[in-house]
């Protein structure tokens, strides 16, 4: 068997390619809108998605002519396409044992015929597929199926410039676009789940009188030392965001109001008593605003203002603090 091969078989590095693009139940984004709203106008179908293959799920990072977010994975057609390298093409979906009794073609949206194709990583795992789905029985031409290739291309590349343009190139932190859209995958699961979660934001001390005394070189090392520093001390699945300049967000799932605040002020600690290695040697404080993801969180920018309010007010009461929204 080749390594190609290999990869079909290999669902446990399968689920570790697609979970490395984080992209799951975040928000619609435009670049994939328009891949779908074109294919589906090209090749003239009802249904168009960009389909992600989860463990249990089918889950849509874009879709046009269906009202769902996501379908059991034991159900969907784009389960039979990560395991081939070819596109899957269905004719007549009641012709074909694999799919005549699926409760998608006895029952709503009634599918009667599907092309799909997978969309790889570089390394060369099928994370899911560009499908087009139609209500009537349909066969596709060579050329129709080049141009849906085409088109699975440029959302594979979409989903590898969406992860890179997630990560700060100076400190290797998430960006703020990465950020809150972690922000919204947190919220979503709170509203579903309640699952406990807190932000809290940071931003450094007197950090212009750093740039303006050692020059902006020196601004740079600091950041990255702050970056570092914050990352040794988080657990795994927590994230680290630069949302700006100097200031910083930490993201802190499965985690209570004292855990929150008890985690900041470890954080701050530890940044103090952290040298920034120069000569000489520079001590670098922040100030945190911590703020407890409850149901009177209605938005992410909600979220976000009642940290930055937090952080504020530490501000405000001397800096080298931190501070909790509510409290």
């Amino acid at each position: 068997m080749s390594s190609a091969e290999a990869k079909l078989q290999d669902e446990a590095g399968r689920l570790a390619a697609l979970r490395r693009y984080e992209v799951l139940d975040t928000p619609r984004e435009p670049a994939f809108d328009r891949i779908t709203a074109l294919v589906k106008r090209v090749l003239k179908v009802p249904i168009c998605n960009v389909s992600l293959i989860d463990a249990d799920r089918q889950w849509f990072k874009s879709c046009v002519g269906l009202s769902v977010s996501e379908t059991r994975r034991d159900e969907s057609f784009c389960t039979h396409t990560i395991m081939e390298r070819e596109p899957l093409c269905v004719p007549d979906a009641k012709l074909d044992t694999r799919f005549l009794a699926n409760p998608l073609v006895t029952g709503d949206p009634f599918i009667r015929s599907y092309l799909g194709f997978p969309l790889s990583t570089p390394d060369g795992y099928n994370v899911g597929s560009l499908c087009v789905i139609d209500v009537v029985p349909r066969s596709y031409s060579p050329n129709e199926i080049e141009i849906l290739k085409s088109f699975a291309t440029l959302a594979g590349n979409e989903l590898e410039l969406r992860r890179i343009a997630e990560t700060d190139h100076l400190t290797g932190a998430v960006t703020r676009r990465g950020f809150t859209l972690e922000m919204e995958k947190i919220l979503s699961r709170y509203r579903r789940w309640g699952r406990p979660a807190a932000l809290l934001l940071l931003d450094l001390d007197d950090f212009k009188r750093v740039n303006d005394v050692y020059g902006h070189p020196t601004g740079d090392l600091v950041l990255q030392t702050v970056s570092r520093e914050l990352v040794s001390q988080l657990r795994h699945g927590d994230i680290l965001g630069r949302l700006g300049g100097e200031e910083f967000g930490i993201l802190l799932q499965e985690t209570s109001i004292i855990q929150s605040v008890e985690t900041a002020e470890r954080l701050r600690l530890h940044l103090q008593s952290v040298p920034v290695q120069h000569d000489p040697s520079i001590r670098i404080t922040a100030s945190f605003g911590i703020a407890p993801l409850d149901s009177q969180t209605a938005s992410v920018q909600h979220w976000l203002a009642a940290a930055d309010k937090a952080m504020y007010d530490a501000k405000q009461a001397g800096r080298n603090r931190s501070h909790c929204a509510g409290v």
